[in-house]
């Protein structure tokens, strides 16, 4: 049985979604404010969360933020804002998935199912580190360090650097990217990729692209020798 957070203020809603949800595997709690949500969470650290945007007291974005800040529990947006911005910076925020309302309970279902599928593998005291050279990614508390001095990363470019370092010497394709990060494909003109791409860059002075390189045509190679 998985233990679901639900923050949501439309109480029949709510109501509905913990009655179809609880006929399968979720004891689902309900939250209605985001002012209390984070608490709540910290209280009692549910498996995963479906959080509404438009909150009382709170914003389901800062709730996001703030949470993301503390854990890497999957986060599902669930909103009646269909404002492309919104859902690139939920996403950025830290959620994992982003779904407008309304949705048939058997696709959110599936959704949370393959969210709580992605999460299975817990890092073990051997893998929560990955090292190249002066470069330390921490998965525990999300950290990077670079020459023994923290890194200041967005979510999204935390992710990204992960996802890079996880498969260090293969090529990833912008689509790989979007299906991990985002869970959409790539429609040959987002370049959200490649503006981060190039933060990331900078940020690790890496001015020749030989930490993070460019295959023309293929996509992203992060390559674990140019760290030493």
């Amino acid at each position: 049985m998985f233990r679901l957070m639900l923050v949501e203020d439309d109480i029949k809603l709510a109501a509905l979604i913990q009655e179809y949800l609880s006929s399968y595997e979720f004891n689902v709690e309900i939250i209605g404010r985001g002012d209390t949500a984070v608490a709540h969470y910290k209280a009692t650290e549910p498996d995963i969360i479906v959080l509404d945007l438009m909150l009382p007291g709170l914003d389901g974005m800062v709730v996001c933020r703030q949470i993301r800040e503390i854990s890497s529990v999957p986060i599902l947006i669930l909103t009646a804002r269909e404002d492309m911005f919104d859902e690139v910076s939920g996403l950025e925020q830290g959620a994992d998935d982003y779904v407008n309302k309304p949705i048939q309970p058997r696709i959110l279902l599936a959704r949370l199912r393959a969210l709580l599928r992605r999460g299975m593998g817990k890092p073990s005291a051997q893998n929560a580190l990955l090292t190249f050279g002066e470069l330390e990614i921490s998965k525990t508390n999300r950290s990077v360090h670079w020459k023994n001095e923290a890194s200041s990363l967005s979510n999204s470019e935390f992710k990204l650097l992960l996802l890079l370092a996880e498969s260090a010497g293969r090529v990833l394709s912008r689509d790989d990217i979007l299906k991990s990060m985002r869970g959409i494909e790539f429609d040959g003109m987002d370049r959200s990729i490649d503006n981060s791409i190039s933060r990331l860059r900078r940020k690790f002075n890496d001015y020749d692209s030989e930490k993070i390189k460019t295959v023309w045509g293929e996509g992203y190679l992060f390559s674990p020798s140019a760290w030493e």
